[in-house]
């Protein structure tokens, strides 16, 4: 049986999602193909525009088969903690194909890239420093785009597996906010924020235009009352603060009205905003240091949807002896209060039916999709 993993955020799901998709049952002749999402809060540190369950809903409406997810602890941390989380569960799904995109569209310099000490998370920091690179990185413009440094990443985590890369170069700029009929996520989101039509950007377009999640902005009140109430000791043990960052962004909570505001004062040569943005996000759900120091390891993933095919693949997992939860109350109890917590933080600014409804599905078991 052929498997293939993705690793996914759907943030919204769009066309070039749908292109990766049949791009890879195309290339891998899978069976099953199979996808790893962030949840509600995802690798930038921001909330998710659609809720967990719809995102998964609608991936197994538009070709995959079973959708897992990753626990909260890895999908808002930066690229090789991201990749770890994301490939062990994809391990234990039992992939033999890893479906990825790029920029570059070089697996054999990406490859190379990935064989060396480097950490993925510090590429552009290292290149700063002029460290030397494999002559294949030459091949790359000066920076990096973030698809290729998350590729380092999933490289780095299957060396010495049987899993095989497939790289599928994107068909839009990352960080493009225009909106075209590849438009990317972030030219997607961008567009809802500026209250312009998406039109037919998405196959979520109806859902985003009527009832997509309220931006950080929302939460911003929650975050500063948190930032300027709590005890010096409290922010320092939270997960992700260290190097005396909490100071920083206290001060500049102080001077800021707005979110946009808070962050672009954050900002410096020594802080990115992504960094800024993850920091935030932990103190929002209160994420000590100390409780993820203590997570067991992931010998577990949980479903979120699946379709028929996917039903049977559960099965063919279980002969196997692999450990899954179909249900909530199932999943090891750690990752659950983590993953309840935080959806009690990213429902804190819904509207009560909305609310009351998300919290219910996290609570109930997985989705099958007809």
């Amino acid at each position: 049986m052929k498997v293939c993993g993705i690793v996914v955020e759907y943030n919204p799901f769009h066309k070039g999602h749908q292109y990766q998709i049949e791009y890879a049952r195309k290339n891998t002749n899978c069976d099953v193909l199979v996808v790893v999402m962030s949840g509600n809060f995802v690798q930038r540190g921001e909330p998710a525009i659609i809720d967990k369950f719809h995102r998964a809903i609608t991936a197994c409406k538009n070709g995959v088969d079973l959708v897992l997810e990753l626990p909260y602890i890895y999908a808002t941390q930066s690229a090789n903690h991201f990749a770890k989380g994301a490939i062990d569960i994809l391990k234990l799904a039992n992939i033999d194909t890893l479906c990825f995109g790029s920029e570059c569209a070089n697996l054999e310099n990406l490859k190379e890239i990935a064989q060396t000490s480097v950490n993925p998370d510090h590429l552009h920091q290292t290149m700063d420093t002029g460290m030397s690179f494999p002559k294949a990185y030459s091949l790359l413009t000066t920076s990096m785009g973030p698809n290729d440094i998350l590729g380092v990443s999933y490289l780095k985590q299957i060396e010495n597996t049987n899993i095989k890369p497939l790289l599928v170069q994107r068909t839009s700029n990352y960080l493009d906010t225009n909106l075209t009929p590849t438009a990317s996520a972030l030219a997607i989101r961008t567009a809802l924020k500026n209250n312009v039509s998406i039109g037919e950007q998405t196959v979520m377009s109806d859902l985003l235009e009527t009832s997509f999640h309220p931006w950080m902005e929302r939460y911003y009140p929650y975050l500063r009352t948190l930032l300027l109430t709590s005890r010096k000791e409290t922010l320092q043990n939270i997960f992700l603060v260290s190097e005396g960052i909490e100071n920083h962004i206290v001060e500049q909570a102080k001077l800021s009205a707005t979110y946009d505001e808070f962050l672009n004062r954050c900002v410096n040569y020594r802080y990115t905003a992504n960094r800024i943005r993850r920091i935030c996000l932990q103190i929002m759900n209160q994420i000590t240091k100390e409780e993820v120091k203590k997570l067991p390891p992931l010998d577990t993933f949980r479903v979120l949807a699946f379709n028929s095919k996917g039903k049977e693949y559960l099965h063919h997992l279980k002969k196997q002896g692999v450990r899954y939860c179909s249900r909530f109350a199932s999943v090891p109890y750690p990752y659950r209060k983590m993953e309840y917590t935080s959806t009690l933080v990213y429902t804190s600014v819904m509207e009560e039916p909305l609310r009351q409804s998300i919290l219910k599905k996290e609570i109930e078991g997985a989705i099958f999709v007809k």
